[in-house]
């Protein structure tokens, strides 16, 4: 569930596409047939709706956040590769990071989206792309 989550945040974020996570949705849903929360999203019409079941039948105690990462960053990788305009980019990943689970917002690399964009304040470009990059990396490492 930790990957589907990833696709659910971004896509309320408006960083993927509602196709993108219904694609991965339904390969997974094909997959494991027999599970009942992929069933009941397969189903659900409302995106928000959806969403809001995952975000809460997610297992935060069990919560895996090297799975949840590496999908994570994966995705936003291609976004920032994709994005023209890096001020832009840093809002989205600072509103990105507030809306991740609180358990993991303070460690990295979800903990560098709350701050990679403060170098855009005195121009230095430089070092927000570094800073994003590293940790759109983490995985990788």
């Amino acid at each position: 569930m930790e990957e589907l989550l990833a696709y659910a945040i971004l896509l309320f974020e408006k960083i993927i596409a509602e196709e993108i996570y219904e694609n991965r949705l339904y390969e997974m849903f094909i997959e494991d047939c027999k599970n009942e929360m992929l069933l009941y999203l397969v189903w659900e019409n409302n995106i928000k709706n959806a969403i809001s079941f995952i975000r809460t039948n997610v297992d935060y105690d069990n919560f895996n956040h090297k799975i949840f990462g590496k999908v994570l960053m994966g995705l936003l990788k291609k976004y920032y590769s994709d994005c023209k305009d890096i001020n832009l980019f840093g809002y989205k990943m600072y509103t990105l990071w507030e809306s991740l689970p609180g358990n993991i917002q303070d460690i990295e690399p979800f903990w560098t989206l709350s701050y990679a964009d403060d170098p855009l304040s005195w121009k230095d470009e430089q070092q927000s792309r570094e800073l994003y990059e590293k940790a759109f990396n983490y995985y990788e490492e």
